[in-house]
């Protein structure tokens, strides 16, 4: 398959819809002592033993810090419509009270040079890279923490304003929150229910704090928030009960209270003492208005409760899955999207920000046959089309992900790129999946000329 086929060519005569790519700046930049920049929970984690398959770090990455400049020429010949990217917080406010000029240029040449290319330039504010110097004081568990995150809002949405077409103010805070302070598995490694859900609440509340300062001080771009959703069924129909909590823990703990200014009752019900701590008002902040929602899919969760009455996730014999050992089930992205639009009467625009597979991708020839994540993409595409045509508004899709690059606690085992990088040289090679993507668009923008 030398290209994508998008179904009846809807997608294909709706200039208007985005299709990018998108990375995040710990996973690509390195350069981590370089412009200025200062350690963050990501540097500190990667040098404990054992928390990082095979003790890769960030350190070097893609090298983007420096190569950034071929890597934007490389996303426009894609022809792609925008770029999504993250900006590194201790690039831009590496110690209490001091704002880095060099971090501001840094991204300010990336966003300058996007646009010089006809790119739209989608930036996410936090995506994981929380400055150590915060998380010596408590992290997300600190709710001063969220306030600290507002004012670095502050501080990039008044030097870029409107330079930057899409702001987002987090990417997955249930990946930060539960992942980071609940399970351990990620930065800073806290392990314990009750922090998990405290420093949920406290990432979004720092979403709530920020999204008045970015439309003042960047009025005509877009604002919004970006959630990380894998749509969960039951096993059997007795576990039905166990499937609903699942999706509720998953993501209508972080949807809800942006969207019904409220926290699932299921799952208040079932963590009891263990719930946050909510001052007065604190949701009224959480609820404001948002543009869009962002949302990352790539699997679905088959859940069962165990013979203790927990809940557990099955793996489906005979299903196909990636590398990383998720099932591929282009199915769920439809019922995800089909869902949040029956459970939430005032859904915003969606924007499929992250959507791929991890691959062991080989580079013979100068050619890496990913078959698979090609027919990952097709299908996935076909699932996005049915929704859209039960009428789910979405505005665009951004594959996930650009080019390998470091996959947190994965190391650099996982690759989920279109392009494959050698990590000795720093060559970029398009995959297959990246030249189908790009003839798709190139077929896309004859036919809307």
């Amino acid at each position: 398959m030398n290209k994508f086929e998008l179904p009846n060519h809807s997608l294909m005569k709706q200039p208007e819809f985005v299709f990018g790519v998108a990375t995040s700046s710990y996973q690509i930049e390195g350069g981590v002592e370089e412009g200025g920049r200062t350690p963050s929970i990501w540097d500190t984690f990667c040098k404990v033993p054992g928390k990082v398959d095979k003790g890769d770090h960030g350190d070097v990455a893609c090298d983007h810090y420096h190569l950034w400049q071929q890597d934007i020429e490389m996303i426009q010949g894609l022809g792609v419509d925008a770029y999504r990217l993250s900006i590194a917080w201790p690039r831009i406010v590496p110690q209490q009270g001091l704002v880095n000029p060099e971090g501001l240029a840094f991204y300010e040449r990336i966003i300058d040079e996007c646009h010089a290319r006809g790119l739209k330039v989608y930036v996410t504010l936090y995506h994981w890279d929380l400055p150590q110097y915060l998380e010596d004081k408590g992290g997300w568990l600190n709710r001063e923490t969220a306030y600290k995150f507002a004012d670095y809002a502050k501080v990039v949405s008044e030097h870029f304003g409107n330079k930057i077409d899409v702001y987002t103010t987090l990417n997955e805070p249930f990946v930060s929150a539960f992942l980071g302070y609940r399970w351990g598995h990620h930065a800073p490694g806290i392990v314990g229910e009750r922090e998990g859900f405290l420093a949920s609440h406290h990432l979004m509340l720092a979403h709530g704090l920020a999204m008045p300062v970015l439309r003042e001080n960047a009025p005509l771009a877009q604002h919004g928030i970006v959630f990380n959703a894998s749509p969960a069924y039951p096993q059997a129909d007795k576990d039905q009960l166990a499937a609903d909590y699942a999706a509720a823990e998953n993501h209508h703990w972080f949807i809800d209270p942006v969207l019904k200014g409220e926290y699932p009752q299921i799952v208040l019900d079932r963590i009891l003492d263990k719930a946050p701590m909510v001052l007065e008002g604190d949701m009224d902040i959480i609820s404001e208005a948002v543009d869009y929602i962002g949302i990352n899919y790539y699997s679905r969760d088959v859940v069962r409760f165990d013979e203790n009455g927990d809940i557990e996730k099955v793996q489906i014999e005979g299903a196909e899955h990636t590398h990383i050992g998720w099932e591929i089930y282009p199915q769920g992205l439809t019922d995800l999207l089909v869902s949040l639009k029956d459970r939430h009467d005032n859904l915003p625009p969606i924007y499929i920000t992250e959507n791929g597979a991890a691959g062991d991708d080989q580079c013979s020839g100068g050619v890496v046959n990913d078959e698979q994540r090609v027919r990952y993409f097709q299908t996935h595409l076909e699932a996005l089309d049915n929704a859209m045509n039960a009428g789910v508004a979405v505005k665009g899709y951004f594959a996930w992900s650009l080019m390998d690059n470091f996959e947190w606690a994965f190391g650099y085992e996982q690759r989920f790129g279109i392009v494959h990088v050698d990590y000795q040289t720093q060559q970029r090679t398009l995959k297959q999946s990246a030249i189908a993507y790009r003839n798709m668009l190139i077929e896309r923008a004859e036919e809307n000329k």
